[in-house]
């Protein structure tokens, strides 16, 4: 794991999937670390707070229950110690509930970012890491996705939230000199994660002997990203502020670059696997088979995604290297053991 020289950090999302176990590498690291969560109920609220419990006692962390919307809340915490460095990782997720639910992705993933992007501005943040995701490619055929393809045809509402993002965080680091470095997750995976999610959904439904969904006919292919791969990601991003790129051109504009301080990284494994195959590791690990139902393509799908990692290389000779059977397995040891099976 890279170690980075130790900073004042504040991690939002600190008690979700990739927060938590980000929050715990910074603070092995010698760092400060302060988080927030505003612990909502999209999922089990005591699988946040079990992942919690590994962190909270840590006598460099200090956590806040708050709202990434309150900006008051928000203002307080930043006047109380000065950030290195920011890493917004708190978000509404997931794709399938923003077909249901749009007006959430919008308060929390626009409104709470500008907070988050305000609060940076007003007490001189040397340099805000955030979350955006791979369903940012959309439309999008061109595979492997790299960060320098336009994003400008997302399919689903979280999707264009997250577009919003990096639009937004460019325009502060444009009009401020806020330097910010979006990162686009392809399918985090691994212990600790949400119910929601495709693995742990799986693998309840194997337990519980329940149908599994398979949609477009199970021939999905995703680029899965072990955490701890995305983990060291971050660190590697946090260590190296964003910086203009002095060769950037208006005529033929970059979109992972700009002439401000501005940058966006995908963090992918640089693999595609059909998520059949990663039932089929996963079945091997439980040791139980699965009972598949295979459905047409559901609304706000993106077929396959492919990580083009080339500058996360180039930048931080750095890439995720986990292999799937590898990241499965440690998946399934958490899972029988968290819920005792």
């Amino acid at each position: 794991m890279t170690k980075i020289k130790k900073k004042n950090i504040l991690v939002t999302g600190s008690a979700g999937f990739i927060g938590s176990a980000l929050v715990i590498q910074l603070l092995k690291e010698g760092n400060n670390v302060e988080g927030i969560d505003n612990h909502n109920n999209y999922y089990d609220i005591l699988l946040k707070e079990s992942r919690l419990k590994r962190q909270i006692n840590h006598s460099n962390y200090l956590h806040h229950r708050i709202n990434i919307e309150n900006q008051n809340d928000l203002e307080k915490i930043f006047e109380k110690r000065k950030f290195d460095t920011v890493v917004n990782l708190a978000a509404q997720a997931g794709v399938r509930y923003s077909l249901i639910n749009p007006k959430k992705y919008i308060t929390t993933n626009i409104l709470g970012f500008t907070n988050i992007l305000e609060a940076c501005k007003n007490h001189n943040v040397s340099h805000l890491v955030y979350a955006s995701s791979s369903s940012i490619y959309g439309l999008n055929r061109n595979i492997p996705f790299s960060a320098h393809d336009m994003t400008n045809h997302p399919i689903s509402v979280y999707a264009a939230t997250k577009k919003s993002n990096e639009l937004l965080a460019h325009t502060y680091s444009y009009l401020y000199n806020l330097p910010t470095t979006g990162l686009r997750f392809f399918t985090v995976y691994g212990p600790w994660d949400r119910p929601d999610m495709a693995l742990q959904k799986f693998a309840n439904s194997i337990i519980s002997e329940k149908p599994i969904n398979l949609f477009n006919y199970g021939n999905h292919k995703r680029d899965f990203t072990y955490i701890d791969d995305i983990v060291e990601g971050i660190i590697k991003v946090i260590s190296k502020p964003a910086t203009e790129n002095s060769k950037w051109n208006p005529l033929q504009p970059d979109a992972a670059s700009s002439s401000c301080p501005y940058r966006i990284y995908n963090i992918g494994n640089n693999s595609m696997v059909k998520l059949e195959k990663y039932l089929d590791i996963l079945e091997k690990e439980l040791g139980k088979k699965a009972k598949r139902e295979f459905l047409p393509m559901q609304a706000g799908d993106i077929e396959n995604t492919y990580a083009n990692v080339d500058d996360l290389i180039n930048d931080f000779n750095y890439r995720p290297s986990t292999p799937v059977e590898t990241g499965i397995k440690k998946f399934s040891e958490w899972f029988k053991n968290y819920y005792k099976l």
